[in-house]
C-alpha cells in the first residue's frame, strides 16, 4: 500500500463541489489541506472523510462551498479531506491501513507517515493561529445528532452546544483529531447519524455557516438545563479469536438482531445483549475505561448462556455493520452527568 502525502491548495480544485465521495481520488492525490481566505483571518478548520465511509461532512462542506463561490468568507477556512483511498472504496478505513482519527498526536500507535502527516497538519495550522476545529463524522447505528468533547472548558460546550443539546465528554480512544486540536483551540466532533441522510448534511451545513460568523466563542458557562451532558467511560469490542453474528447460533457470540435500536437509552443491569453457544470458553468481550484498563468484569457476566449487563449503562454507537466492529469497536458506553456552571 502506497504511504500517504499531504497535498496543500490555496484554492478549491475543480470539481470540487459537486463531486462524490467516491469519486474524490480523481481530482484529489489523496488526503489534502485547503486553506482559503476570509474576512476574518484566523481559520475554522474542518476535517471530513477520516473515515472513508462517513461522507456527510463532505456534502455539507460543498453546500457551504456552493454559497460563498461568488463573496467572501466571513472568516478564513481550511478544509481537511482525509482518507481518499478508502472513500473510494466506500469503507472507514482499507484493509491494512491505520484508522485515520487514531494516529493524530498524543496517539499511541506507534510512529508512521500516518501519524507524521496529522502531526503536520496540527503544526500548519498552530501556525495559522487556529480559531476553532470541527470533525465531521457519521455512525452506522441508530444514533442522534451530538457533539463530543474532550475538554471541559466552557468555551467547548458553547461550541458543542450550537450542534446538539446532546454533549458527550470522552478522553478515550487516544489519537483522535479532537483531542490533538484540543490543544490550540475550541475542539468538537460531530455525529450526524448514518451516511446518506439529508438532514445530515443541511444540519452540519448550517452548523458550519454559524461558526464562519463567530467572532469569538464565549467563555460564559452554557445554562445545565440547555444541554444533556454525558461522560464516556468505556469502550467495548469483540475479542479477536470470538467469532460473532446477529440472530445465529453458529457464531460463538450471537448479538440481538436489533442490538443498535438501544443506542442512548438508559439500561438496567440484566439487560441481555445476546447470547452465547455452548461449549464457547472465552469470554467474548473486552471493557475498557479511559485509562485502557480492563473493566469487563464490572460491566458484563454470562447468566444461563445471555451475555447481559451487570449494571445500569447508557451505550451509544452500537452498529449491526460487523466490519465496522471489527475496525472499531461494538460500542462505548456513557454515564449521565450534570453540568457544573464552573469547574
Amino acid at each position: 500500500m502506497d504511504a500517504p502525502f499531504l497535498t496543500q491548495l490555496d484554492h478549491v480544485p475543480q470539481g470540487l463541489t459537486e463531486i462524490s465521495a467516491e469519486s474524490l481520488h480523481t481530482i484529489l492525490p489523496g488526503s489534502t489541506l485547503i486553506h482559503l481566505p476570509g474576512r476574518q483571518e484566523r481559520p475554522l478548520f474542518v476535517s471530513v472523510l477520516l473515515h472513508g465511509n462517513e461522507p456527510t461532512g463532505l456534502y455539507a462542506l460543498q453546500n457551504l462551498l456552493r454559497k460563498y463561490s461568488s463573496q467572501a468568507l466571513p472568516r478564513a477556512l481550511s478544509i481537511f479531506v482525509g482518507n481518499v483511498s478508502a472513500a473510494r472504496e466506500g469503507v472507514r478505513r482499507l484493509e491494512g491501513q491505520v484508522d485515520y482519527n487514531r494516529v493524530w498526536p498524543g496517539t499511541t500507535h506507534p510512529a508512521c507517515p500516518e501519524t507524521a502527516m496529522m502531526q503536520a497538519i496540527v503544526d500548519e495550522m498552530d501556525r495559522r493561529c487556529v480559531f476553532a476545529s470541527i470533525d465531521v463524522h457519521n455512525n452506522t447505528g441508530i444514533n442522534p445528532h451530538y457533539a463530543c468533547i474532550n475538554r471541559l472548558d466552557h468555551r467547548f460546550f458553547r461550541l458543542a452546544s450550537m450542534f446538539s443539546r446532546l454533549v458527550i465528554y470522552f478522553t478515550y480512544p487516544k489519537g483522535t483529531q479532537t483531542s490533538a486540536f484540543a490543544r490550540l483551540c475550541p475542539a468538537v466532533t460531530l455525529e450526524c447519524g448514518k451516511p446518506g441522510q439529508r438532514h445530515g448534511s443541511e444540519h452540519v451545513f448550517e452548523y458550519l455557516d454559524a461558526c464562519l460568523h463567530l467572532t469569538d466563542i464565549s467563555d460564559h458557562p452554557v445554562a445545565p438545563q440547555d444541554l444533556d451532558f454525558y461522560h464516556t467511560v468505556v469502550q467495548v469490542t469483540v475479542r479477536d479469536d470470538v467469532s460473532f453474528d446477529f440472530g445465529s447460533q453458529d457464531a460463538d457470540l450471537s448479538l440481538n438482531e436489533d442490538l443498535d435500536h438501544l443506542n442512548f437509552t438508559e439500561l438496567s443491569g440484566g439487560t441481555a445483549l445476546g447470547t452465547i453457544k455452548d461449549g464457547s470458553s472465552a469470554f467474548p468481550l473486552v471493557a475498557r475505561d479511559e485509562s485502557g484498563g480492563d473493566v469487563t468484569a464490572d460491566y458484563f457476566e454470562i447468566r444461563e448462556g445471555r451475555l447481559v449487563l451487570k449494571r445500569a449503562v447508557m451505550p451509544s454507537m452500537l452498529t449491526l455493520d460487523k466490519r465496522v466492529i471489527r475496525q472499531d469497536c461494538l460500542c462505548y458506553l456513557m454515564e449521565r452527568k450534570t453540568l457544573r456552571p464552573r469547574w
